[in-house]
């Protein structure tokens, strides 16, 4: 009378747990959560590759350029998109420019805050040791991955929202005379 339970159809319930049977019984196997940042069948909690190596500064020769001469624009670039707007660029390249010494210290909580964002591995070495050891390189491998995730770096936040808002929209819809809202 009724069909067997492994030929259910299954609807996810809870992003948290697997997909659940119309019987009741929840499946051991897991179904994949969509975030965002996330790509179609990317596991959670398994960390993805960044888009460019440690060393590859030559991959951007102008950003590579201006991280080696003045690295507070590109950190604070860098910081402005992370925050998500809520710093300015000047804000945060000022503070960078301030701490002298010690600004590696204040740019690897950042990478390990774009990490936690993208789901990055913590390669090829620890936040802080890459900041410590090669602070010009770690900010172009932070500064490229995020130019390849599709930010224009040199707009900031809002410019960048604004552009993916409109993303794919070529023209305003058309009114019809006959409408009053």
């Amino acid at each position: 009378m009724y069909p067997p339970v492994n030929d259910q159809p299954r609807y996810p319930v809870d992003v948290h747990q697997g997909p659940i049977l119309v019987s009741g019984a929840p499946t051991p196997n897991p179904i994949y959560t969509y975030a965002p940042h996330m790509a179609v069948g990317h596991a959670p909690g398994v960390a993805r590759k960044w888009s460019t190596g440690l060393c590859h500064c030559c991959d951007d020769p102008a950003n590579c350029f201006i991280t080696c001469l003045c690295p507070c624009i590109t950190f604070g670039q860098i910081a402005e998109i992370v925050n998500r707007g809520s710093t300015t660029c000047f804000m945060s390249g000022s503070v960078y420019a301030l701490l002298l010494g010690f600004a590696c210290l204040y740019s690897c909580c950042y990478r390990s805050k774009l990490r936690g964002q993208y789901d990055l591995e913590e390669a090829p070495c620890m936040d802080c040791l890459a900041h410590f050891c090669c602070e010009t390189c770690a900010l172009s491998q932070e500064y490229r991955e995020l130019k390849s995730r599709g930010f224009d770096m040199g707009i900031g936040w809002e410019a960048n929202m604004v552009r993916f808002q409109q993303r794919g929209i070529t023209m305003a819809p058309i009114a019809t005379p006959g409408m009053t809202r």
